[in-house]
């Protein structure tokens, strides 16, 4: 009789723990926990206090100087609100405060040239000769279009000083000086000098002094490896895309190589990228006198048809003078196209840029696509 009511006791005691602490459900374990096993808890402090309740924290109050996401239509998006400006609001003139919206204006801008089939350069033509298609669609609606022939120039230019250019280095630095004083306009224009082997090396920055300049080319000596890459890659990122300048400008890089890469550290496709994102157009000159064409001159092709440069192929080391003198007069007879595309997204992906003249006897050379700015 003890017995049993010492085992109703316990029955009953147990009951009363299992009303206070309900079993858990059993969780089934999930494929990645083997490749990701689960965290042991903290160690108890031995505190019989229970833990409070969670809470969701508040979001972060928004960095100072942010602006509000707007769509096209000026409405704010879901999830989002005004920041706190980060300098006194403008007010009006009895003194309350003027509301600002900002927002991103999808526009895309190219440069291109137009030629007949001699290669002349076309000059007298107008909006209504051209489509522009982009991601295979006709644009939205066209911004602006102009015949730019003076708008303000920023050159990078590159030559390899690497040991395969030696017997004709000097040529081509002459070369090149006489091309920088008679395209660089004081005040309007700049450019800058890199040199390089295994590396860049900017022997001279940003500036508008043919005579600085000149000294700048003058210093580079030959000898190592080649990075062409790497120096395409450092030009747009570093110097181009960074550039200060007040209005709209003319990028363009000036490669004097013969093309042969062995030491850089970047893709060309990612050297290519990176010169379509700084909206640069290259202008390749092969240091080549073989009189074939060899693989190093299919790479330079490569880097300007995707920009929507040219390259050139002198036959003798003389003829370089003559692709600068080319290179000078497109520089000065290009077109400008500002347009909005259709279907646009903020994805961060690559779209497709395609010009196309009415006339089938012109040809348009431009950048051959662009990177959308991701949200």
């Amino acid at each position: 009789m003890i017995y049993r009511c010492i085992l109703v006791v316990l029955v009953a005691l147990s009951w009363g723990l299992a009303a206070q602490n309900p079993p858990q459900e059993q969780l089934p374990i999930a494929p990645s926990a083997s490749k990701f096993p689960p965290q042991q808890p903290p160690a108890s402090t031995g505190s019989s206090q229970t833990n409070p309740p969670v809470t969701t924290p508040a979001p972060p109050a928004p960095p100072p100087g942010a602006s509000q996401s707007v769509t096209n239509s000026g409405t704010a998006k879901a999830g989002t609100s005004p920041a706190p400006p980060d300098e006194a609001a403008p007010k009006g003139e009895n003194g309350e405060e003027i509301t600002t919206i900002r927002k991103r204006v999808n526009e895309v801008n190219v440069v291109f040239t137009v030629t007949d089939k001699r290669g002349h350069f076309v000059k007298d033509l107008t909006q209504s000769d051209f489509k522009v298609f982009d991601d295979s669609k006709p644009a939205e609606s066209i911004r602006s279009f102009s015949r730019e022939t003076n708008l303000p120039l920023r050159v990078g230019l590159l030559i390899d000083a690497s040991n395969s250019v030696r017997d004709r280095f000097k040529f081509e630095q002459e070369a090149a000086i006489e091309f920088l004083d008679q395209i660089i306009r004081p005040k309007d224009d700049k450019a800058f000098v890199i040199g390089f082997d295994t590396t860049p090396e900017v022997t001279q920055d940003f500036t508008d002094s043919t005579e600085s300049l000149s000294h700048g080319v003058r210093m580079l000596r030959p000898g190592g490896g080649t990075a062409m890459y790497d120096a395409i890659y450092f030009a747009c990122r570093d110097k181009l895309m960074k550039d200060k300048a007040s209005g709209p400008t003319r990028r363009a890089i000036i490669l004097l190589s013969d093309g042969e890469d062995n030491q850089s550290r970047v893709s060309r496709e990612e050297a290519v990228e990176m010169a379509q994102r700084a909206e640069v157009i290259i202008y390749a000159i092969s240091t080549n006198t073989s009189g074939l064409k060899l693989r190093g001159d299919k790479i330079m092709e490569h880097f300007a048809d995707e920009t929507g440069g040219k390259a050139f192929f002198p036959f003798k080391i003389q003829d370089v003078s003559d692709a600068f003198m080319q290179i000078q007069d497109e520089l000065r007879s290009q077109y400008d196209v500002s347009y909005k595309p259709a279907d646009f997204t903020t994805d961060g992906k690559y779209r497709k840029i395609e010009i196309v003249a009415d006339n089938k006897k012109y040809k348009v050379r431009a950048r051959k696509g662009y990177y959308a700015p991701r949200q």
